[in-house]
């Protein structure tokens, strides 16, 4: 149960992700794995040396979301985020908003 809910997160948060970052021509992802993909392949495009990481600056110029919690996301303070990074810091916001709203939740 928890697997499903973690994976029903992390598509939520890639789509959250995705979507606005794709262009407006572009059909919206129908599932997680085609949000994934999109994802992916946004973060490959902002990731403009191919190093798997983002800059800030990369960031800034591919993926304004992350740009405007790149310090949230980079706890570790190196100057770079990584996808698996990006991804748990959304699960984690997806999470904390969806137990606001439900306070009762145990999820």
């Amino acid at each position: 149960m928890q697997g499903k809910m973690i994976s029903a997160l992390l598509a939520t948060m890639t789509m959250a992700l995705a979507v606005p970052a794709l262009a407006q021509d572009a059909p919206k992802p129908r599932n997680a794995q085609e949000a994934k993909a999109a994802f992916a392949a946004k973060f490959k495009q902002a990731d403009t040396d191919g190093d798997g990481k983002l800059t800030r600056q990369e960031a800034e110029a591919g993926m304004p979301e992350v740009a405007k919690n790149f310090d949230k996301i980079d706890t570790k303070k190196r100057g770079y985020v990584t996808q698996k990074q990006i991804g748990s810091y959304f699960v984690a916001q997806a999470k904390q908003k969806r137990t606001a709203s439900d306070p009762g939740s145990l999820n």
